[in-house]
């Protein structure tokens, strides 16, 4: 009969060691946001610097499974990651340090800088992060048709509802739960700022209601989305519907809250006619709404400014080409797809130029193409029996976010031979 002493002489010591590190790893990476391709390549560049021979994971939305092989032994562990979020700064510390590491390096060293990296507080605080929602979603507005009656009152209601949203995430809350108090409390805000508009000035309110779409866009949930339909372009399915999925779900609960107060208020989600403006000054601030609209994602994402800075400039100049090939006659779907296009091969350039991993910037500057209006149309005109809204919403809403992948895949193989190849 053998001992306990002498089973703990059995035990792999180093291997367990090894293989917790890594899976410490994938697991940092996976609750930052990023997609679960780069979550095995951050796990396997671990792997590769404390000297194991082989490692394999299995990656979806909240769990990692994995095998580290060394010599003629292994070891398999299970993590699961509950909160997801995103985190631009932490994924960006995670990034260098893999990208650092070198063979040899001690298990001890890499524990330590992840300790510090998961001890890092956020870059900003939480009113800095409301103004940044309601930055973005009052610029939403603008490219949106929306006036500044339509943009001062979804800046008010995304702000204040981001703040409820982060107050209630942080304390882990449900998110499903607190997507939908966020979203009430964004329409509520905004139904204030109409029924005020009318008591001021005479029933003027009435005329702007369709803005109160855009007050709650701050809750389109743009990386899952994003990240999402990558992993699905680079075949990992149980990833890619896990994301998709959870996304689709968070739309889900927002709609149902924007359903739910305009059902009661009476507010009309139908958009408002675009403003007539000289071409020049059309562009101009289509490009600074555009500019605006992906930094406040970037802030929100708490990218650091420079990251957000490269974001906003590369989004600014695909929207405004999106919109205005749309504008002559294309497709939404097709402008869609070349505008992607160009902020996947912009980001392959502006990326290694500021040493910032790619996906922080190609993500935030496609965010402000996700059609989170057009979605929350396609719900409310469900609940509301309009089929001709719902239909036409809807599958405009799928096309454009499918044209948002293929093109950002796209741009991922002509830039990266490990998306060219399957490998």
């Amino acid at each position: 009969m053998v001992s306990a002493t002498d089973e703990d002489a059995l035990e792999p010591v180093s291997l367990i060691r090894q293989s917790g590190t890594v899976l410490r790893m994938g697991r940092a990476m996976l609750s930052s946001g990023t997609g679960s391709y780069r979550v095995k390549t951050a796990m396997q560049q671990v792997a590769r610097a404390v000297g194991l021979d082989r490692h394999q994971a299995h990656v979806t939305l909240t769990e990692i499974t994995a095998t580290s092989h060394r010599g003629p032994i292994f070891r398999t562990e299970v993590a699961e990651v509950r909160q997801i979020g995103v985190n631009s700064h932490r994924l960006q510390e995670l990034t260098d340090l893999c990208n650092g590491l070198r063979p040899g390096v001690a298990v001890e060293h890499i524990n330590s800088e992840l300790d510090r990296i998961e001890g890092l507080p956020p870059l900003y605080p939480a009113l800095a992060n409301a103004l940044f929602a309601a930055m973005a979603c009052g610029a939403f507005a603008y490219l949106n048709d929306g006036g500044v009656i339509e943009v001062t009152g979804v800046f008010l209601a995304a702000g204040l509802g981001q703040f409820v949203r982060r107050f209630f995430l942080h304390r882990r809350v449900n998110q499903f739960g607190v997507t939908m108090i966020a979203a009430a409390v964004a329409c509520l805000v905004y139904l204030g700022y109409v029924l005020t508009l009318d008591a001021v000035a005479g029933g003027a309110g009435s005329s702007h209601e369709a803005g109160y779409i855009s007050a709650v866009l701050f809750l389109v949930p743009g990386f899952p989305l994003v990240t999402g339909a990558l992993d699905l372009a680079k075949l990992d399915f149980s990833a890619g519907v896990a994301r998709t999925v959870y996304a689709l779900m968070i739309l889900t609960s927002a709609a149902l809250a924007v359903w739910g107060v305009s059902w009661v208020a009476g507010l009309d989600p139908s958009p408002a006619p675009a403003a007539e403006l000289p071409v020049l000054v059309g562009i101009a601030l289509r490009m600074l709404a555009s500019f605006l609209g992906v930094l406040g994602f970037a802030l929100m994402f708490n990218s650091p400014l420079r990251m957000a800075l490269a974001a906003a400039g590369i989004g600014m100049v695909a929207n405004v080409l999106r919109l205005e090939v749309a504008d002559l006659g294309v497709a939404i779907q097709a402008a869609t797809m070349m505008a992607t296009l160009v902020v996947g091969l912009l980001a392959a350039w502006v990326a290694p130029l500021i040493k910032v991993p790619r996906i922080t910037i190609s993500v935030p500057a496609v965010v402000i193409m996700v059609p989170g209006a057009a979605a929350y149309r396609a719900v409310v005109g469900l609940n509301n029996g309009d089929a001709e809204v719902a239909v036409t919403s809807g599958v405009q809403a799928i096309f454009v976010v499918i044209s948002i992948a293929v093109g950002l895949a796209a741009a991922r193989m002509l830039t990266d031979r490990a998306w060219a190849y399957d490998r």
